[in-house]
């Protein structure tokens, strides 16, 4: 049965747009690939099946993913974040999970 896909959740038009989007990069890998906030919409179990795509991807890509999902966060290499401690001035932050202990609500160095 198709359907348009306004009909669509979504969470559904999301999994679609990975869906092609991990299609292409098995046929023809790219260096990098800049993904933001598209696990956003996606259930707890969508998140799981998204994070091993991602891993098993991630031999042949280098994927830059921007997120407020703290599943997504755990599941990276590195974090990178931006910060505005006062107003109008923006710091960044960069993070290798290896050197932390993560327990998101508090992250405290080894």
């Amino acid at each position: 049965r198709f359907l348009s896909i306004n009909q669509l959740s979504a969470g559904e038009k999301a999994l679609c747009a990975l869906a092609l989007l991990f299609g292409l990069y098995k046929v023809k890998p790219s260096p990098f690939c800049m993904l933001d906030e598209v696990d956003a919409p996606l259930d707890e179990a969508n998140i799981s099946r998204f994070l091993k795509l991602l891993k098993r991807f991630s031999i042949d890509t280098q994927f830059i993913l921007i997120t407020h999902n703290k599943r997504t966060m755990e599941a990276a290499d590195y974090l990178y974040g931006i910060t505005m401690e006062e107003e109008g001035v923006s710091k960044a932050l960069s993070l290798r999970k290896s050197d932390l202990k993560l327990d998101f609500g508090t992250a405290e160095p080894r």
